[in-house]
């Protein structure tokens, strides 16, 4: 049974010192004794793998207790903070916030703000599909083209970004074999750059 204080804030310019003084402060009126500080500079929109947050979910036991702030400072979303809240209270772990003064645990209260999270959860990703398919759908309705470009334009694209040094390498009699190694694309591709642009070659250049 561990009781772990967890702070973190998203950049190196930013200090730790106020919500560990918070969390301290807290435990001391509490009489509690906190047993692990997890203190992590990352911003949350890494993802959980990269965080000291995701390896200390792997490690929890039991009657394990995380202390935090605020609910904010485990995930940058209702999403991420529902996966981790899941997490927790799988694990028969309790998850104490601060600021909003949850106290999560294995009782029914804990289990219907759960509840209550995991709906407002599932409402914000049928919005997020609902944003994404209306975006889609006016980029479409504009004629915008959508996905990644094809493999035939990409590399056309990539001559189009080169066409300067493309045009300077055939002045120079390098031929169009060489220029197709040199940036990257089939020979044909750089063939038919060159009809449909009309750029000019030196003799011989094949």
């Amino acid at each position: 049974m561990t009781t772990i204080g967890y702070v973190r804030v998203s950049s190196s310019h930013q200090t730790l010192e106020h919500q560990r003084f918070e969390i301290e402060n807290f435990a001391r009126r509490e009489g509690i004794k906190i047993d692990v500080w997890i203190e992590e500079k990352i911003s949350s929109r890494k993802s959980l793998e990269k965080r000291k947050l995701g390896e200390l979910l792997n490690k929890l036991q039991e009657n394990d207790t995380l202390i935090t702030c605020e609910i904010s400072r485990l995930g940058r979303s209702l999403l991420e903070v529902m996966k981790i809240l899941e997490i927790c209270l799988n694990k028969n772990c309790r998850v104490w916030s601060l600021k909003e003064n949850y106290r999560l645990g294995n009782d029914i209260q804990s289990k219907v703000l759960a509840f209550a999270f995991g709906l407002a959860a599932e409402i914000e990703r049928q919005l997020i599909s609902e944003r994404t398919k209306s975006s889609l759908a006016n980029l479409k309705a504009r004629g915008k083209k959508l996905g990644r470009p094809l493999a035939s334009e990409s590399k056309k694209l990539k001559l189009t970004k080169n066409s300067k040094r493309l045009q300077i390498l055939l002045e120079a009699g390098v031929s169009k074999s060489q220029i197709a190694r040199i940036l990257g694309v089939h020979r044909s591709t750089v063939r038919h750059f060159i009809e449909r642009f009309g750029l000019s070659f030196a003799d011989g250049n094949a």
